[in-house]
């Protein structure tokens, strides 16, 4: 079991928490401005949240979380497909939960809402998703 729990807690995973605290500063500014303030619609504004915020992934998670040095067209397909894929899943089961659960309250509040929710779901599909999937086969870390 520690075994285990060491294969998917370890230095890259602190790392990759750093990096999302960048990501979630910029992405979230982006996705409430563009819902709050432009009066954008759910689906834009959360989507926007990581197309910025994806392009601050890569880089950073590429070069600083994963130590991954070579450069790939399959691996920013993979890098893509992984974000399109947790965010799907993220926000496709946020907005019906938040429709579901907060059904007395605005649909902007439930949106508001959703888009937290969907954030939440999102960080441990997309890390699991760029450990295993977008950046396997980055150079090892010592421990």
């Amino acid at each position: 079991m520690k075994k285990l729990i060491s294969a998917f807690f370890d230095k890259r995973f602190l790392k990759f928490c750093a990096v999302g605290v960048v990501n979630t500063l910029v992405g979230t500014a982006v996705m409430y401005g563009l819902y709050n303030l432009a009066h954008c619609g759910y689906w834009f504004s959360s989507a926007m949240n990581y197309v910025v915020g994806s392009v601050v992934s890569y880089f950073l998670n590429k070069y600083f979380t994963f130590n991954v040095k070579k450069r790939s067209w399959r691996e920013i397909a993979r890098f893509t497909a992984n974000i399109l894929f947790c965010y799907l899943i993220a926000y496709g089961v946020a907005k019906p939960l938040a429709r579901m659960v907060f059904s007395a309250l605005s649909e902007s509040a439930r949106d508001n809402l959703a888009m937290l929710a969907g954030m939440v779901f999102f960080v441990p599909l997309n890390y699991l998703g760029q450990r295993f999937f977008a950046f396997r086969g980055g150079e090892k870390e010592e421990k």
